[in-house]
């Protein structure tokens, strides 16, 4: 049951019904977490600018994906794990490798270590080493696809934290 209730654009106040009723006007509705995200107008912009910046990320979607489905797993966040899983499929991976970046890991040694590297981000970012990123690099991935794995883990971390601090669950996100 959600802790927090959506909001709308006739609902919401100040930039947040701004916010609102321009995604609502190009997108014809928001979700949970969107129209939720509206009782603090600095998280749905936050949240807005980050993922658009995202959205132009050098790194490989599938890959992001596969992250995201990491980090969800550990998080335990559903809405954002279902959501992932989804896009996932959506993108033409299989289901063992879906598993597989369930436990952080992948069939391509590139890719479990691209994934490996996003959970060590979310958990203990602190024991990265050198030799880790140079083999990231010899795998043979940019400066910036490495970089590009802080973000795709602090969206994971805003929107799954959002969610369960919201009480959004699977088949709560509606939309508004």
């Amino acid at each position: 049951m959600p802790r927090l209730t959506p909001l709308t654009p006739d609902t919401a106040v100040g930039a947040s019904r701004d916010l609102l009723a321009d995604l609502v006007s190009r997108h014809g509705h928001v979700g949970a977490m969107v129209s939720t995200m509206a009782h603090s107008p600095a998280v749905l912009g936050g949240y807005l600018q980050l993922s658009r910046a995202m959205g132009r990320a050098k790194l490989d979607r599938g890959i992001s994906e596969r992250i995201s489905i990491a980090v969800q797993t550990v998080q335990g966040c559903g809405l954002c794990l279902d959501a992932h899983v989804g896009a996932a499929r959506a993108l033409g991976i299989d289901e063992a490798e879906i598993e597989r970046a369930r436990t952080g890991t992948s069939a391509d040694p590139a890719i479990a270590a691209v994934v490996a590297l996003g959970l060590q981000v979310h958990r203990e970012p602190a024991s990265i080493t050198d030799d880790q990123i140079a083999a990231l690099r010899a795998h043979g991935y940019s400066d910036r696809a490495i970089a590009d794995v802080v973000g795709v883990v602090a969206l994971n971390v805003l929107t799954g934290a959002f969610n369960l601090l919201a009480g959004l669950t699977p088949g709560s996100d509606t939309g508004a």
